[in-house]
């Protein structure tokens, strides 16, 4: 298991990234192995960590009916920490993982395994990210701040977890969403029940979509002995996914239960078409689920985004009833 530098992708691309994207069509030359570390040649999982602070802070102002100008910052600030975050994770994913990713088909073009980025390189980037973010992060009220250098604890392990555990997406999907958690607090500097509850949502459906993405990698999982939700599932895959689907429809529902019950009550049933409407998108991507289709496998864990995206529509509608 050596860490002989693998062939880079023409120009080096990362095999598996959207052909055309911004990263290899405009960004400088000297940037682009250091953004593909980020992944922002893959962009769709930064909506991951946005939406779960997006839902966060509309519950928020949801339950205490108040709007205020640090909101629109809280916003902007939690869609540059998501894009920072989620480099500065993917940054050390790849370090911790570089000797794993060069035997695995999809991985081994990645910048570390393919020798286009050093480990000194790439530490020195994912400490800069991460600086940026703890600027952003000292501008939110107290408590969010000690719950943003608290949300470091699953980023670390996450790496790990599949040499552990047959259930990293549970670390994955703690780490991704503790944006739920961090901006209900940035709007109200204190945490309640709906944000931890709107925060278990998010792991399921985390477990749901990170397990579709989980099946392009399993055989060559297997081979290496790294661990997943996909190879524990197999052919039981639609049953947990429905579980994970159901659990997060639950739990979200009671999460804007408990952040309107003292609005009107249009107000909260428009809140709680929310969750069931991305619950009818999930069922819809259950329908489309060919575990042996890694083009379909990755179309549907794009389509998350859109998934995430519906329940916000009707959490700001919510907001003027």
């Amino acid at each position: 298991m050596g860490e002989t530098p693998t062939t880079p992708e023409p120009d080096g691309q990362v095999s598996d990234a959207e052909r055309g994207n911004w990263v290899d069509r405009f960004a400088p030359k000297a940037t682009r192995p250091y953004l593909r570390l980020s992944r922002a040649d893959r962009p769709t999982p930064v909506w991951f960590l946005f939406i779960p602070c997006l839902m966060g802070l509309l519950l928020s102002i949801l339950n205490d009916n108040i709007v205020s100008s640090h909101d629109a910052w809280t916003v902007l600030g939690c869609a540059i920490g998501a894009f920072l975050m989620r480099g500065a994770g993917c940054t050390w994913n790849d370090i911790s993982d570089r000797k794993l990713d060069a035997q695995v088909e999809r991985t081994k073009s990645r910048p570390l395994p393919s020798g286009q980025v050093t480990v000194k390189g790439a530490v020195i980037w994912m400490a800069a990210q991460a600086f940026i973010s703890l600027l952003i992060l000292l501008t939110f009220y107290p408590n969010a701040i000690l719950l943003g250098v608290v949300s470091l604890v699953p980023v670390l392990i996450y790496p790990f977890a599949k040499r552990f555990t047959w259930w990293p997406q549970v670390f994955l999907g703690l780490a991704f969403n503790w944006g739920a958690l961090l901006a209900w607090t940035a709007h109200s500097n204190q945490l309640a029940w709906p944000a931890v509850l709107l925060y278990l949502s998010g792991i399921t459906w985390t477990l749901f979509y990170d397990t579709i993405y989980a099946h392009q990698d399993r055989d060559d999982d297997a081979l290496i002995g790294i661990k997943s939700t996909a190879r524990l599932f197999g052919d039981n895959t639609q049953q947990w996914l429905q579980g994970f689907l159901i659990a997060t429809v639950c739990l979200m529902a009671l999460a804007v239960f408990g952040a309107t019950e003292n609005r009107s009550t249009l107000s909260m049933i428009v809140a709680l078409i929310g969750p069931w409407a991305m619950g009818w998108h999930m069922h819809w991507q259950l329908g489309k689920l060919d575990t042996n289709d890694p083009e379909g496998l990755v179309y549907l864990f794009r389509s998350n985004r859109e998934a995430g995206l519906i329940p916000l529509l009707f959490f700001a509608g919510a907001m003027f009833l």
